[in-house]
């Protein structure tokens, strides 16, 4: 079990005895993270009186120091918040910018060619000015109670006293080995005696411990000014590779943005997400616009081969318009209504057959891109994320709900550490081939602006409109397909959201249908051969977290792929 439910379980972890009598007289809510310290932190300010935005931001800080492979302050983010008394979500574009130095040609070599990806990450072309603090500032002045200051503190006692590596840190330090010779500021942190530090090391990190009491003391404009701008400057500036320039002006044209959600129905409920830049909310919509017509349940009791196998081909179809159609909604038009549109998805869904894989026809798509309603003509082409990031959730006992999904792109960004802090690599993400036969591709690199991005936050309403469920996951660009396996668990299949997090994970490469190795869904492989796909068994890892309204109240849960845990205190 990946979810601590009962109050006597954590007033052992958490609560003196005095603190648990207390909190028997009201419910506190939920923290759920894909890291203990983490969740704690949290919990910790939930405990403290402080809301659901607090708890998050509590846990985004403390990820910084815990998770730095994955997420952090040197990044960015999309932070969903839903308010309890006035029953509305709102959402927050705290995503990274390319500064002013970022021209269409920033990943291209002395050719004109496309760079290698391992050869754009490492330095500063990736880095991108980041977003997390003004998008932190932004949420609390809306919906925080407790001080700015007191947020900061479990993660400034982290830094300063340390914490232990985990498994999954010390896996990316001993992969990146060969890279960080190059890269001593990171080595120094993260080594011990000339290799990675091993798992149970304790880690401590007093730089970044000093640049959390700065913020904490100074908000956050001490980091897009002073001594810390100028720490990310000199970074990128005299990085070991790519160097580039990232300016003061570049900082203080950086603003974190309140922008509409993105909701659409699935039978009967209402399913809300983050809009462009990120391509979560309408990829996940239009896979389960695809699917509304099959009646998934049956499907999956009767013949499990044909749920997956349908999931599977809406995934193709959906990812085809994503890859066309999306990018930042500032820069290019992305017809976020016609990819809704019902009827369109109608149109589209009449290409699933559910005996049999589309065909492959020499010179043609298997899985073509659609026209949807008020789309302009668009150029194709594919953007580069990889399986990093992180996800966190937190409901407190009023109900409102917190749900951010955060990141530094690649394990360990850019590898550049500036005052302790690891730098994003997500300029990457942007598509490094400019043009294709002479029309822009939507999401190339341009100066001020957003790299597209998969994250994908995601609360559901139920038919009453009120909050059921609120979830999202790291892995790139599969985080789309995370959600939306656990969200067919849960909506469709009935499951817990523990155990529709467990379920199969499922993606795409190629022409190949990949399914998560080691998982029932193995057993299916020969089965779904038959039904025309070509089936790789593959590793699929992912770092869901979040929570689900029961009879009981808020439960969290977290993915059991991973080191994550989820708090919850019920009545």
């Amino acid at each position: 079990m990946k979810q601590l439910i009962s109050i006597i379980a954590i007033a052992l972890l958490t609560f003196s005895p005095a603190q648990a009598k207390h909190h028997e007289e009201k419910n506190i809510g939920t923290a759920a993270s894909a890291h203990p310290e983490a969740t704690k932190a949290g919990f910790e300010i939930l405990q403290a009186g402080g809301s659901a935005t607090d708890a998050a931001m509590a846990m985004m800080l403390a990820l910084t120091v815990v998770e730095p492979q994955s997420s952090g302050i040197g990044g960015g983010g999309f932070f969903l918040h839903h308010d309890a008394k006035r029953n509305w979500m709102q959402t927050i574009d705290g995503r990274e910018m390319a500064p002013a130095a970022a021209g269409a040609d920033r990943f291209l070599d002395k050719d004109g060619k496309p760079m290698g990806f391992r050869a754009s990450v490492p330095g500063g072309f990736s880095v991108g000015v980041p977003g997390n603090m003004r998008l932190m500032e932004m949420a609390h002045k809306k919906w925080g109670k407790l001080p700015w200051k007191k947020i900061f503190e479990p993660a400034i006692k982290l830094a300063e006293d340390g914490y232990a590596v985990t498994g999954p840190q010390y896996f990316w330090m001993k992969r990146l080995g060969g890279l960080w010779k190059d890269y001593p500021e990171i080595r120094k942190l993260y080594w011990r005696d000339g290799a990675p530090a091993p798992v149970g090391t304790i880690i401590k990190n007093p730089k970044l411990a000093a640049l959390l009491k700065d913020l904490q003391a100074n908000g956050a404009d001490a980091f897009y000014s002073g001594e810390t701008a100028k720490a990310i400057s000199d970074a990128v500036a005299n990085a070991p590779q790519n160097q580039t320039a990232i300016t003061q002006d570049d900082f203080n044209n950086y603003r974190a943005i309140l922008r509409a959600p993105v909701c659409s129905s699935y039978r009967e409920y209402k399913i809300c997400g983050m809009g462009p830049p990120s391509s979560g909310a309408t990829t996940v919509l239009q896979i389960l616009g695809l699917i509304e017509r099959f009646d998934m349940d049956k499907l999956y009791k009767e013949s499990p081969v044909q749920a997956w196998h349908v999931i599977g081909e809406a995934m193709r179809l959906a990812y085809a318009d994503r890859q066309k159609y999306l990018g930042d909604r500032d820069f290019v038009a992305v017809p976020v209504d016609g990819l809704l549109d019902k009827n369109y998805i109608a149109t589209r869904s009449q290409l699933i057959a559910l005996q049999r894989a589309r065909p492959e026809f020499p010179g043609m798509e298997t899985y073509p891109a659609g026209d949807p309603p008020g789309a302009q003509a668009r150029t194709k082409a594919a953007s580069s994320e990889v399986p990093s990031t992180t996800h966190f959730t937190a409901v407190d006992g009023e109900g409102n709900i917190a749900n951010m999904t955060s990141t530094v792109e690649g394990p360990f960004g850019s590898q550049l550490i500036a005052r302790g802090m690891v730098l994003n690599n997500e300029l990457t993400d942007f598509t490094f081939t400019p043009e294709i036969d002479g029309a822009p591709v939507p999401n190339r690199v341009q100066a001020g602006k957003r790299p597209l991005s998969s994250m994908s936050p995601t609360i559901v309403y139920d038919k009453t409109g009120q909050p059921i469920l609120a979830l999202g996951s790291a892995g790139g660009k599969r985080i789309i397909m995370h959600v939306t396996k656990t969200l067919i668990g849960v909506l469709d299949y009935g499951k817990t959201l523990e155990e529709a997090m467990a379920m199969p994970n499922i993606y795409f490469g190629g022409s190949g249908l990949l399914i998560e190795g080691k998982s029932d869904l193995v057993k299916l492989q020969s089965e779904l051969s038959k039904l025309g796909h070509i089936v790789v068994t593959s590793g699929l890892p992912s770092k869901l977290a979040g929570a689900q309204k029961t009879d009981q109240g808020w439960v969290g849960a977290a993915d059991p792929r991973s080191i994550g845990q989820a708090v919850s205190e019920l009545p």
